[in-house]
């Protein structure tokens, strides 16, 4: 007999069905027991009345993985408005040991270093699987925004002969006897790829050896990374940057029941002098702490509604070498950062293209470490720019999680590995 998912078990009243999934709960009465069963779509009640039934309910425990055969009835006080009874149910593995916490209760109440060293069945519950639903929701509007916009995906070596953004915070391997890093960014490649295909994205891990133990940062993250050819300047990467994140929050709205924010047609800019400024802040400070993040992210929802904030021109000094200067401010960049509720989700901008541009920038550096790159620029490229979107911290910021670890899957930072 075909399998019947929970959340179809109301289309099937009065048939028999089969179910198969994990026991969420059990709940043994004296003349009755129920069993609520939990499978990928939600949860479905199955009443035992049979004695010898109700025996051999009663030696699984929660998280056996069970099936049950029965007639589905309907039943307003059942989730989903329909039951399962005269079940036959059977063990489709050993029975499973007590979890170390209760999955059946609404909240886990265990800390977040629990829940991680035990992420393979902490996240079975409802409310930890929603992140990771969002995500994979983010993803994929993400992947059908630049599609609709003729960008090709690519896929780029993660085992890099050099380092992407700087010599520091990377992870140096052996490899077959020679040094080699793991990437920081597909930043090099994607840039390459601009000269073959024009407009280009790739979501993939990246990795960095931030020596931070923050709730905002990891060792290895997932990157939403895009390229683009043939732009006037970063203000053009800024609105395909707006029309992806529009099509991830889209995505995320169609297939959750998170709520989201607006995207605004045009999200409200602020060059990074102006916003020193308006912070009180000294006039040469080169970057933005999370404390400025977060007051420009309370003034943009307070002047403009608006959840997302550009704040552009970063000083040149804070930026990586490939970063096109400001043609009308000297000392900075044709760069962005977007915040999003406060909080830095993407940095992006305009890219050098000229190779006589590269060699200067480069300096004194050892162009020989760089030549598979710079070849693409000797031999022709357009004006170009990209951003970087990390994942976890845009779910973590849409479901309102206050440390990224929440919402990543057996995450890497600064003290785990494991599991």
């Amino acid at each position: 007999m075909r399998r019947v998912l929970a959340a179809r078990l109301s289309t099937h009243d009065g048939e028999t069905v089969h179910l198969a999934g994990w026991v969420h709960r059990r709940r043994l009465l004296k003349s009755v027991a129920f069993l609520i069963l939990r499978d990928a779509t939600g949860l479905a009640q199955v009443v035992v009345t049979d004695p010898n039934t109700r025996s051999a309910l009663e030696e699984f425990g929660e998280e056996s993985v069970v099936s049950v055969t029965g007639r589905a009835l309907a039943n307003p006080t059942a989730p989903g408005g329909v039951e399962v009874v005269d079940p036959e149910i059977s063990l489709l593995s050993e029975p499973a040991e007590p979890p170390p916490f209760d999955l059946y209760r609404p909240s886990l109440t265990a800390s977040l270093p629990m829940l991680l060293d035990h992420a393979a069945v902490a996240l079975r519950h409802p409310r930890l699987r929603v992140a990771h639903e969002v995500a994979a929701a983010a993803v994929a509007g993400f992947r059908a925004a630049l599609d609709a916009q003729g960008f090709v995906e690519v896929h780029t070596p993660k085992i890099v002969a050099s380092a992407t953004e700087s010599g520091a915070n990377v992870f140096a391997i052996d490899y077959f006897g020679r040094s080699a890093y793991l990437a920081q960014s597909p930043q090099f490649y994607k840039q390459m790829m601009v000269g073959v295909f024009e407009r280009v994205y790739e979501v993939g891990p990246v990795f960095r050896a931030e020596p931070h133990d923050t709730a905002r940062h990891l060792a290895q993250y997932t990157s939403l990374d895009a390229e683009l050819g043939f732009i006037d300047d970063h203000r053009d990467v800024m609105a395909v940057l707006r029309d992806a994140v529009a099509g991830m929050v889209s995505s995320v709205a169609a297939r959750s029941s998170v709520a989201v924010p607006e995207v605004p047609d045009e999200i409200p800019a602020l060059h990074f002098t102006d916003a020193l400024s308006m912070l009180d802040a000294p006039a040469d400070e080169p970057d933005l702490s999370p404390d400025y993040e977060r007051r420009l992210g309370e003034w943009a929802r307070r002047e403009h509604g608006s959840d997302f904030l550009f704040v552009t021109g970063y000083p040149m000094v804070k930026r990586p070498f490939y970063t096109h200067p400001s043609p009308d401010r000297p000392g900075f960049s044709n760069s962005f950062d977007l915040l999003f509720r406060g909080q830095e989700l993407v940095t992006g901008g305009q890219r050098l293209h000229r190779y006589s541009d590269y060699v200067a920038a480069l300096g004194d550096a050892d162009l020989g470490q760089f030549a598979g790159y710079l070849d693409a620029f000797r031999y022709g490229m357009p004006p170009h720019g990209g951003f970087a979107i990390g994942l976890e911290r845009f779910v973590a910021r849409l479901v309102g999680a206050a440390n990224v670890r929440e919402v990543t899957l057996f995450p890497r930072d600064l003290n785990r590995l494991t599991p």
